[in-house]
C-alpha cells in the first residue's frame, strides 16, 4: 500500500496524473466530492494583521487504503503568501485515517475578511483522480493603523495650505565634528608616524642654519668693533659667544670648560688652541697692544672652526 498523503511536488503524484490523462481520465465536476467525508479547513484565528504570520490547518479524515495528496508551496493561496508548513503523523482509528498539514501563511492584502480553499487530491490511478475541496476558510482583518475617513466616497481629508515655516535655531552639530576631529586626529597621527622623523630632521636643520646666520651676524659686529675700539672686554665677550654658539650646535655645556678642557675636547684642534691662547693672553694678561693683529687672526680661526662644525653637523644630522 501507498503512503496516503503526498505533495504536488511528489513524482508519484504526477506519474499517477499521467497514468489518468492516458487512460482519458478527468478531473471534471464529479470529481468535486469523494466517499465519506470530506476534507476540512480552518484558520487557527479568526483575525489577522497585515504581515503577520497566520496558520491554517487542512485535515481529511479517509479509508486507509487511499492515496491522498495535499498542497505543497505551488498551490494557489490566493491573497496569502506562503511561508511554510507542518505535516502532522497520521493517525489511525476505528478503521479511518486522519492526515493532517499546518500551512504557515502571512497577508499583506487590505480586505476585510480573506478566504482560503485548499484542495485536497485523492488518487484512484486505476480509474480516477477526485479534487476535493473543504468548505472556504475566512479570517477578518485586524486594522491598526486609524481611518482617515468613513468612508470610500468620501475620500481623503482636505490638506491645509496655509502653513507658514517656523525658522530653527541652527544647532552645533556635536556628532558631526567629533567625528571629523577624530578622523583628523588619526590622519594626523598616521602622517606624523609616517614622515614625523623627516619633520623633525627638517625642523633640526632650520633650527641650526637660523642660529647660525644669527652668530655669524653677531661674530662678524665683534670683530668690526674690536678693529676700531681695540677693547679687551669685548674679546671676552666674542669668544663667549662662540662658545654659546657651540654649546647650542652640539648640545653641550661649553661654557664652563677652561681652555684647556676646550682644546681636550675638540680632539686638540690647532685653530682651537692658538686661538685660545690668544684671546687668553688679552682677556688675562692685558696685552693687547702686542696682539692685536693675532687676535684678528684667532677670530677668524674661531670663525672657520665655526664653520666647519656646522658644516659636519649639518652632514650628520
Amino acid at each position: 500500500m501507498l503512503r496516503r498523503s503526498l505533495s504536488f511536488s511528489s513524482p508519484k503524484f504526477w506519474l499517477a496524473l499521467a497514468a489518468a490523462a492516458t487512460l482519458g481520465l478527468g478531473t471534471g465536476p464529479r470529481a468535486l466530492a469523494g466517499p465519506g467525508e470530506g476534507p476540512a479547513g480552518r484558520f487557527l484565528r479568526t483575525t489577522v494583521e497585515v504581515g503577520q504570520p497566520i496558520d491554517y490547518e487542512l485535515s481529511y479524515l479517509h479509508d486507509p487504503r487511499a492515496e491522498v495528496v495535499f498542497p505543497d508551496s505551488l498551490a494557489n493561496f490566493g491573497s496569502f503568501e506562503y511561508v511554510g508548513r507542518r505535516w502532522l503523523p497520521t493517525r489511525t482509528q476505528n478503521g479511518r485515517s486522519l492526515d493532517r498539514a499546518v500551512y504557515h501563511l502571512r497577508t499583506f492584502s487590505l480586505a476585510p475578511v480573506q478566504a482560503l480553499q485548499l484542495p485536497v487530491l485523492l488518487l484512484h490511478v486505476a480509474s480516477d483522480t477526485l479534487r476535493l475541496l473543504p468548505p472556504v476558510a475566512q479570517v477578518r482583518l485586524h486594522r491598526v493603523a486609524p481611518t482617515l475617513y468613513s468612508s470610500e466616497a468620501a475620500g481623503p481629508p482636505t490638506l491645509r495650505t496655509d502653513y507658514r515655516e517656523l525658522p530653527l535655531a541652527p544647532a552645533f552639530n556635536y556628532p558631526f565634528w567629533l567625528a571629523g576631529l577624530v578622523g583628523l586626529l588619526a590622519l594626523g597621527g598616521g602622517a606624523w608616524a609616517l614622515y614625523g622623523r623627516r619633520w623633525r630632521q627638517r625642523y633640526g636643520r632650520y633650527k641650526r642654519r637660523k642660529n647660525h646666520v644669527y652668530f655669524l651676524t653677531q661674530f662678524t659686529r665683534n670683530t668690526e668693533r674690536f678693529t676700531f675700539s681695540r677693547s679687551a672686554p669685548l674679546v671676552e665677550r666674542t669668544v663667549t659667544l662662540w662658545k654659546n654658539y657651540l654649546s647650542s650646535l652640539e648640545d653641550t655645556n661649553l661654557n664652563s670648560l677652561t681652555t684647556r678642557e676646550l682644546t681636550e675636547h675638540f680632539q686638540n684642534d690647532e685653530d682651537v688652541r692658538r686661538a685660545l691662547r690668544a684671546t687668553d693672553r688679552v682677556v688675562y694678561g692685558n696685552l693687547l697692544s702686542e696682539d692685536a693683529q693675532e687676535v684678528d687672526a684667532a677670530f677668524q680661526r674661531l670663525r672657520d672652526f665655526a664653520e666647519r662644525r656646522y658644516g659636519s653637523n649639518e652632514v650628520t644630522g
